[in-house]
């Protein structure tokens, strides 16, 4: 992390800047932001910097391989198979802990990877926010590699709209309005003027989907899929009330739902280097390692770090019946790197592509950052305390 930067960030930092900037970013949204905000962004340093995008630049290498699909075929469930899988992710988070090697230096690694979509509206939206309330100098952005506002938004228009107008498509969840992640829906549709709907809005004629706007029916096109599995799994009968959106349809999905579950815990036992700890499928270890505390064991088809077993001992190893659907991973002990006025702060930074249709390769576009105080990362381990809770990460341009 950058020394410098956070020596004159804390040395200027008030709470009343703080409660201003608090005031201004939830001004003009429909709902106050329902989760907590930092009361600093994370600045990086270059050095830092360079070994997140080798470690990036190493996991984007894995899921290109051609055999990507092949080897991750087991990772989607069957009941969660939906049709119409295209050939690439158009959206891969990566999300990174900071942590110290065994040489005293500050280095990232790998907690977790979803082909699935994060907050690329709100982060957009909180970046200038942080950068106008704190007085954060020019030379510091959240936008990544030669990215701008204007490109940035350009990039994501063509990763979501792709050739089609606006109102032809749709952001989707399962109760939209109600989600804790809503604020960056609705900032999203203020930047590519696309409307936001929930499951039970969509409505079927033949392999066709509409969505009711002002009384008239609109033909959906392309659905910017923000709907996770596991949040309609307690109801067996979730589709005999809406339309089953795993049956063949004519329309393309923003990622594809299937790519949720291809890019994700299941895929870290086949990656390798030094910014990624250790994984193993539980059904394929030999032998159990001495020094268990140095291992977590997490189930592969949960969300929201539900299931994972943190203290490790040889008999919850033996009570699992279905070892091939977990993994048991090298423990990553973050570092409280970042310096608030009494005392480190542990982070974790995302770093968010976008991968459009006719391009080669993803883009790394920008970044989503976490800190805390709590045994883990997440709002539940960190009630309690302040300099806690959601931010951006920056970078020198």
């Amino acid at each position: 992390m950058d020394a410098a930067a956070r020596k004159s960030f804390n040395a200027k930092f008030t709470d009343e800047k703080y409660r201003q900037f608090l005031t201004d970013i939830n001004k003009g949204l429909r709902e106050p932001i329902p989760f907590r905000l930092a009361e600093t962004p994370i600045f990086i340093s270059d050095d830092f910097y360079a070994k997140l995008l080798q470690a990036g630049n190493d996991i984007i290498a894995t899921i290109q391989q051609p055999n990507f699909k092949d080897i991750t075929e087991r990772a989607i469930p069957d009941k969660w198979w939906v049709a119409n899988e295209n050939d690439h992710a158009h959206i891969i988070a990566l999300d990174f802990g900071v942590c110290r090697d065994d040489n005293g230096e500050l280095v990232p690694k790998l907690i977790e990877l979803q082909g699935f979509p994060s907050l690329f509206g709100f982060q957009a939206y909180a970046g200038e926010h942080y950068t106008q309330a704190f007085d954060i100098p020019k030379k510091w952005s959240g936008y990544l590699g030669k990215l701008n506002k204007n490109s940035y938004l350009k990039l994501l228009r063509k990763t979501i709209l792709g050739p089609y107008q606006p109102e032809e498509v749709v952001l989707m969840d399962v109760n939209a309005p109600q989600q804790k992640t809503a604020v960056d829906f609705y900032i999203t549709q203020d930047y590519l003027g696309i409307p936001v709907v929930s499951l039970s809005d969509l409505i079927q004629k033949g392999d066709e989907l509409y969505y009711e706007a002002k009384g008239e029916l609109k033909r959906i096109r392309r659905i910017y899929n923000r709907l996770i599995f596991d949040e309609i799994e307690s109801d067996p009968d979730i589709f005999n009330k809406v339309v089953d959106i795993r049956q063949p349809l004519d329309v393309e999905w923003i990622p594809h739902p299937n790519w949720f579950y291809r890019i994700s815990k299941f895929t870290m036992p086949f990656l390798q280097g030094d910014f990624v700890p250790k994984t193993q499928f539980l059904n394929k270890v030999a032998m159990i390692p001495d020094g268990l505390e140095n291992y977590v064991l997490k189930p592969l088809f949960s969300f929201a770090g539900q299931g994972v077993i943190i203290d490790v001992t040889p008999e919850d190893i033996g009570l699992i019946k279905d070892p091939e659907n977990w993994i048991l991973q090298e423990k990553v002990n973050y570092e409280p790197a970042i310096q608030s006025p009494d005392g480190g702060v542990k982070a974790e930074i995302r770093l968010l592509y976008l991968w459009p249709d006719g391009d080669e390769q993803p883009t790394l576009a920008i970044t989503l950052g976490r800190l805390s105080k709590g045994k883990m990362i997440g709002v539940r381990y960190n009630k309690d305390f302040d300099w806690v809770g959601g931010t951006v990460a920056f970078v020198k341009k």
